[in-house]
C-alpha cells in the first residue's frame, strides 16, 4: 500500500525560466569604453583644430611675428597696445556696434514674427517651415555675390534699381559710397535672409512647449487673443528662447566677415574687427602677431558683451530667482 496520496504528494516547483538575454561581455559591456569610442574623435578634432590653433595664437600674440609663425623675439604686451591704438581696428568696433544695432533687433522680431506665423498655419506648416529654413544652407559667400550682382549691383539693370525707376527715382549707387550709407541696406538684407530661418526654428520649438492650459485660462478671464495673450503669455514664456537667440546673434555680428569682405573689398570704411585683423594679419606686412593680439582681445569682448548680456537679460536663472 503505498503511504502516499494526492494531497500529500509535494509538487515539485516550477523551473526558473532561463532568460533569453544573455550578459554582455567584453568591450561592448564597458561603458566607458564606449563613451571615449563616440566622443573619442570629436574630442581630438576639437582639440586639434579649436584648442590648439587659440593657445598657439595667445603664445603669438607676445612676440614680434612679421612673415613668420614661428618667432623669437618676446615683445610681451606692445602688440595688445598697438592694436588698441590702431585707428582702424577701433573705427572696426565702431562699425560692428552700427552693424548690431541693426541686424540684432532686426533678426529677434522677424524670426519671432515668422514662427508666430508658420505655428498658427492649420496646413503645409512643413512646407512653410522648410521654405523659410531653405537660405540657412546657402554659402554667405554665394549670397554676398547674389546680393551685389543682381540685386543692388548699383546699374539700371539691377533688381533694385529697377523696382526704384517704377516710381521715378534714380539709379543708386549701392556699395560705391559711405556717403549715404546705402551699403548697410544691402548688409543687413542679406544676413536677415541668411539667418532668419535658422532663429525662426528655435522660435517655433520653444512656442510648441508652452501649454495650452495658459491659453485656456486667460481666455476664461476675459483676455482678448492677440496682443494681450502674446505680451502676458508667449512673450514672458519666450524669455529663455530669446534671451539665447540674442546671445547668438551679438556673436555672430562681432564674427561678420563673408558678407562685408565679398561686398565690400575694397572699401577703407564699414569694414568690422573680423576684416580688419585678416587684412592686418594677411595683408601685405603679415604682422601675425599683432593679429593675433587684436583676435585675443575681440575674443574677450565678446566674452564681456556675453555676460553682460547674460546677466541683463537672467540667461541661466533658475524659476525661483525669476
Amino acid at each position: 500500500m503505498s503511504t502516499t496520496t494526492t494531497r500529500g504528494v509535494a509538487k515539485n516547483p516550477a523551473p526558473a525560466k532561463v532568460s533569453k538575454d544573455r550578459p554582455r561581455r567584453g568591450l561592448r559591456a564597458n561603458s566607458t569604453f564606449n563613451f571615449w569610442l563616440f566622443t573619442g574623435p570629436f574630442l581630438i578634432g576639437l582639440v586639434i583644430f579649436v584648442f590648439v590653433p587659440i593657445g598657439w595664437s595667445v603664445w603669438l600674440s607676445f612676440f614680434e611675428a612679421r612673415f613668420t609663425v614661428t618667432p623669437s623675439q618676446f615683445v610681451g604686451f606692445e602688440n595688445y597696445a598697438a592694436i588698441l591704438q590702431d585707428e582702424d581696428f577701433r573705427n572696426s568696433l565702431v562699425t560692428f556696434t552700427v552693424f548690431a544695432a541693426f541686424i540684432v533687433p532686426a533678426t529677434w522680431a522677424l524670426s519671432l514674427g515668422l514662427a508666430l506665423l508658420v505655428n498658427r498655419l492649420r496646413f503645409m506648416r512643413a512646407f512653410a517651415r522648410s521654405v523659410f529654413f531653405l537660405p540657412t544652407a546657402v554659402s554667405y559667400v554665394a549670397a554676398s555675390l547674389i546680393w551685389k550682382m543682381s540685386i543692388f549691383n548699383g546699374v539700371r539693370f539691377g533688381l533694385a534699381n529697377t523696382v526704384l525707376s517704377w516710381f521715378g527715382v534714380e539709379n543708386i549707387a549701392w556699395l560705391s559710397s559711405p556717403d549715404p550709407p546705402w551699403y548697410w541696406l544691402v548688409i543687413v538684407t542679406v544676413r536677415l535672409w541668411l539667418q532668419s530661418g535658422f532663429y525662426m526654428i528655435l522660435f517655433i520649438a520653444a512656442l510648441q512647449n508652452i501649454p495650452r492650459e495658459l491659453y485656456e485660462a486667460a481666455s476664461l478671464d476675459g483676455a482678448k487673443p492677440g496682443w494681450q495673450t502674446f505680451r502676458h503669455i508667449t512673450l514672458p514664456q519666450l524669455r529663455a528662447t530669446s534671451t539665447a537667440v540674442i546671445l547668438l546673434l551679438l556673436v555672430a555680428a562681432y564674427q561678420a566677415f563673408d558678407e562685408f569682405f565679398n561686398l565690400l573689398p575694397k572699401a577703407t570704411w564699414g569694414q568690422p574687427p573680423l576684416v580688419e585683423l585678416y587684412k592686418m594679419a594677411l595683408g601685405e606686412n603679415q604682422n601675425y602677431g599683432a593679429g593675433s593680439a587684436g583676435a585675443v582681445v575681440l575674443t574677450l569682448l565678446i566674452c564681456a558683451v556675453t555676460l553682460l548680456q547674460g546677466k541683463i537679460m537672467g540667461f541661466g536663472r533658475g524659476e525661483e530667482s525669476k
